[in-house]
């Protein structure tokens, strides 16, 4: 009995400092968001925000280090640390923070969209609502815009801000592939006319899990499956015409479609040596770059599908727990000003596209950023809640097929 009660008092008290954390946790966040942003640059002074994301692109990181680190610690004196990670890796690190009940966690910014997004907002990882309080955003972005204002179908509710946007393209030689093509169809032909020169990324990587979207948008169109439910059985009834196409093209693909790249970098590589002929990438400025710097073949050429190319946005959020939000939120104003937006725009440093509406962009500015590659018919992504599922059922009905 004295276990009992003794048992009792601990989970109480467990309890209770859980509710006190909580309680102190809300009281400090909502102290922050009461400041000015110019009270917040002035708090963040001398402190270290730690950036964790995807760490995979080479140039990003150069980049990032080499442009975005000094100008923090020149222009703040902030200290920032990028830390490569993948985002499911940060995602269960959050996860488990939050369980153990650690207001101190470790990451101050994180990279993310999509379903990582809605898995993080639902699960109540992340601090805000914040981005009312960076002023590049209130000053130069299209607050209405639905590609701002919603991520995969997930309403942002300035939880996150925006960083970037990409478009998903193929890119083919042209010097080796002179058919065009603007559909799956005279894909699927281009791809059977040069056997083994052909493949994309296994889906979860983001790009090839966009190539599967892609072909689903062509054969079943965007509308059919843009409102469906999160139901696995439905999905793969109204997406099996797709599939099936996946899996007509496989025996032509690279090594007959028994293994693909684990990643775009791969592909990349493979593509740079003329093991393939095609090579696809969420980012048609950073190819473009390649193409200049010799990297790619300066036959390389973009596909636009006829019925559209899948666009979206990327975004920074705060976890919940960051110990630095106020030098997370002077970051992640920088990360969207004028400069910095115009910066990471040029190939030979990323080639993201900018979520800045150049209108609202000084005339004298609009000179600083590159170019874009203009990619017609952008289409909007599906809902986030889709993204797993479509992802396993290849992995069920293409990947794992007469295996």
């Amino acid at each position: 009995m004295k276990k009992i009660i003794a048992l009792v008092i601990t989970m109480s008290l467990v309890f209770l400092v859980g509710c006190n954390n909580s309680n102190s946790s809300k009281k400090s966040e909502d102290a922050i968001l009461s400041k000015s942003y110019e009270e917040i640059a002035q708090s963040a002074k001398g402190t270290t925000v730690n950036f964790y994301g995807w760490g995979g692109n080479e140039v990003l990181n150069k980049w990032f280090d080499n442009y975005v680190v000094p100008n923090m610690k020149e222009k703040y004196n902030i200290t920032v640390k990028r830390v490569g990670m993948d985002i499911d890796t940060i995602l269960n690190k959050l996860m488990s923070e939050k369980q153990a009940q650690n207001s101190k966690g470790t990451i101050d910014v994180v990279w993310l969209n999509g379903e990582n997004f809605k898995t993080a907002k639902d699960n109540k990882l992340l601090f805000g609502p914040f981005l009312e309080k960076i002023v590049n955003y209130d000053k130069y972005v299209d607050k209405n815009s639905k590609d701002i204002t919603t991520d995969f179908g997930t309403p942002v509710d300035n939880m996150e801000a925006p960083w970037g946007k990409a478009t998903f393209t193929v890119v083919k030689d042209s010097a080796k592939v002179n058919s065009n093509i603007v559909n799956t169809s005279s894909l699927k032909e281009a791809i059977i006319n040069n056997p083994g020169k052909f493949t994309y990324p296994a889906p979860p990587d983001f790009t090839g899990s966009a190539f599967v979207r892609n072909i689903i948008y062509d054969i079943v169109g965007y509308e059919k499956v843009a409102n469906l439910p999160a139901d696995e059985a439905k999905v793969k009834e109204v997406i099996k015409p797709a599939m099936d196409y996946l899996n007509e093209i496989k025996p032509y693909l690279w090594n007959k479609g028994k293994t693909y790249p684990a990643n775009t970098p791969q592909l990349n590589n493979m593509y740079s040596d003329n093991e393939v002929y095609f090579t696809m990438s969420y980012s048609p400025n950073e190819v473009a770059g390649k193409i200049k710097s010799g990297e790619f073949s300066k036959t390389s050429e973009f596909i636009n599908f006829d019925k559209g190319n899948i666009s979206n946005t990327h975004f920074l959020a705060i976890p919940e727990n960051a110990q630095n939000k106020e030098g997370a939120m002077v970051l992640i104003n920088y990360l969207t000003s004028i400069d910095a937006q115009a910066s990471k725009s040029n190939p030979k440093n990323w080639g993201d596209m900018t979520i800045l509406d150049l209108n609202k962009v000084p005339s004298e500015d609009r000179s600083k950023f590159y170019a874009p590659v203009k990619i017609k018919n952008p289409v909007p992504e599906i809902k986030a809640s889709l993204v797993p599922i479509i992802e396993k059922i290849w992995m069920d009905e293409v990947a794992n097929k007469n295996e």
